[in-house]
């Protein structure tokens, strides 16, 4: 049995270099903005360490995401999002960090299509 809320597609693409081209994006997809901080490291250089976080969005097929100099805005199914914001999590403390500290905001709209790009586009 088809789930009727899944079945309502839109196909978008974007021009931002950031967000993957071509993605199917349905309509009960969230955004969520994640910031990673590992606490406690050698220098106060971070940079390889988000790096390292950012891969696993990176490698991922079924998202959006866009990374800004504050955190990362990842758009696709709850799920998903929740899978991936465990993996960036995980990746300082298999580079030797002690402690990190994950923050993670969700915008779940069920009433309309959201993207990133239509958000951003609401208030400009």
């Amino acid at each position: 049995m088809v789930n009727l809320r899944q079945a309502k597609l839109a196909h978008l693409s974007y021009d931002n270099k950031n967000i993957k081209l071509g993605v199917t994006i349905m309509k009960e997809q969230v955004i969520a903005e994640i910031h990673i901080i590992p606490v406690g490291t050698a220098t106060t250089s971070l940079s390889h360490y988000i790096s390292a976080c950012i891969n696993p969005v990176k490698q991922a097929q079924d998202i959006n995401y866009q990374l800004t100099a504050m955190g990362t805005i990842i758009q696709g199914p709850l799920k998903r999002i929740l899978e991936l914001a465990q993996e960036m999590h995980q990746a300082p403390f298999a580079m030797g960090v002690e402690r990190v500290v994950t923050t993670i905001n969700i915008d779940d709209r069920r009433d309309k299509l959201m993207t990133i790009n239509s958000k951003v586009k609401a208030v400009s």
